[in-house]
Parts: structure tokens; sequence; C-alpha cells
């Protein structure tokens, strides 16, 4: 039976949209049917608004609340300018960080990143690439942000995302695993032998990469332009320059 959204709840589905409301309910907002199908998988689901339909081809979702809802009612709750059929209201996961993590594979470390949609592809090309871990400096775009969520098309739900101080973070090692960084004066990425584990810090998408992070990284690496020599853009956005780390480490270094 389709139900009707009382103006509280929606009200609260679109109060998501900022982080204060999401810190105090422990909860965010994820649209969509390959999203939501996704995180269902790995977070614990709060509350569903569905159509019928989308519904009827899903009959075996596990949710605490699951609403039957117009399209129209649908489209009153969502924030996306297009409502796809669904939305939910999701628990935040909160993990412990396990600081063996570098030691043993590769990671990455978004040094300020502030973009949504950076973040979110980001997270889709660690997906891709088996890059499991995410550490994040404080001051990076909260993972949560709706924007986010739907930017990594439930890629989310297979990477574990951290937030923590980066410096302090980074200091922990000691020089004991690699830390890479893109940076102007580095070697060239593709004549640099590379490892199976260590931290890959990506920075700023206008100010790059800290003066206090760039002090800390060992290794550092130059994506260079073609031809070289060649008058060209001053430097890549950050999820371009993230894919091609990505695909050059395990180019070299697979599982």
């Amino acid at each position: 039976m389709i139900s009707k959204l009382s103006k509280n709840k929606i009200s609260f589905i679109r109060s998501l949209e900022r982080k204060k409301e999401r810190t105090e309910n422990n909860s965010f907002l994820a649209e969509g049917p390959k999203v939501v199908k996704d995180l269902l998988n790995t977070y614990h689901c709060n509350f569903i608004a569905a159509t019928k339909e989308w519904l009827d081809e899903n009959p075996n979702i596990s949710a605490d609340d699951v609403c039957c809802v117009s399209a129209e009612d649908l489209s009153r709750a969502s924030l996306m300018k297009t409502p796809q059929q669904v939305l939910a209201v999701f628990r935040q996961q909160i993990e412990p960080v396990d600081m063996d993590i570098p030691r043993q594979s590769i990671c990455l470390a978004l040094d300020g990143v502030q973009n949504p949609g950076n973040l979110g592809t980001i997270i889709r090309l660690a997906d891709w690439f088996g890059i499991e871990h995410i550490f994040c400096s404080l001051d990076t775009v909260d993972i949560y942000n709706p924007k986010v969520v739907q930017a990594t098309m439930g890629a989310m739900a297979h990477v574990h995302a951290y937030y923590l101080s980066l410096v302090e973070f980074i200091k922990h090692f000691s020089n004991e695993v690699p830390v890479y960084g893109t940076l102007l004066e580095g070697q060239n990425i593709f004549h640099e032998k590379l490892t199976s584990n260590g931290i890959i810090v990506m920075g700023n998408e206008g100010k790059g990469i800290s003066k206090e992070i760039e002090g800390l990284i060992n290794h550092s690496l130059y994506i260079p332009n073609y031809p070289l020599g060649r008058a060209t853009t001053d430097s890549l956005n950050v999820a371009i320059a993230t894919a091609i780390v990505c695909a050059e480490f395990r180019r070299q270094i697979s599982y």
C-alpha cells in the first residue's frame, strides 16, 4: 500500500544534506537503485522510501522501516533534480584505524580534498584498483556528504575511509614504509620501481600537498606531460591524477 511521507520525515531526510545533522543523527542519505542496493550489503539501513515498482523488484531488502511512496512524494524528499525510484537513510560506520595497513598494502591519503565529486570519484577509483583503505585529513570533505555518496556509485561499500591527523598518522611510521606524493620536482612515475605497500598522498585541488605533509614524503613522483617540454596546463585534476598513479601501481604490482 502506498503511504504518504510526513512533513517531519521529509524534513529529516532533506536535513541530511548538512553535516551537523548527519553527525548528530549518525546517519546519511543515499539515492538511486545502484547506490542503495550496494550499500545495503554493508551498511545498516534505518529507512527506505521507494516506489512500488522498486519494492516489487527487491522483495527481500533489510531495513528497520520500509515505506512505499508515490513518485511525487519521493521527489519532495529527494535532494536530486531527478529522483530515482528509491532513497535510503543509513547508519554511519566508524571503524578503528589499523596502523598496520600501510605496512601490508598500498593505501591512499587525501590531504584536504574539498570537492565532493573528486572524493566520490577517488573512492570509485580505489575500489576499481583494489585499494581498500583511504586515510583522509580532517579538512577533507565528509564521505557521507550526499554528493560524495552519489559520486561513489556504491563503491564506498567496498572501501574504508578514516578521518584523522595525516601528519601524526604518517609520522607514526618514521620512514619504515614508503610515503609517495605527486610533486612537480618528483621522479617520473613511469621510471620508478613502485612497492606493494605504503601510502600514496594526493593533495588539495588548488594548493596541492601541504608543506607539512610534503616534508614527510620520502618518494616524490611526477606525472609527465607529453611531449616533454611542451607548454601545457600546470596541473591535473586530483581525481585524474589519482587514476594515473593507481593504474601505474597496479601495472607494476598486482596481488
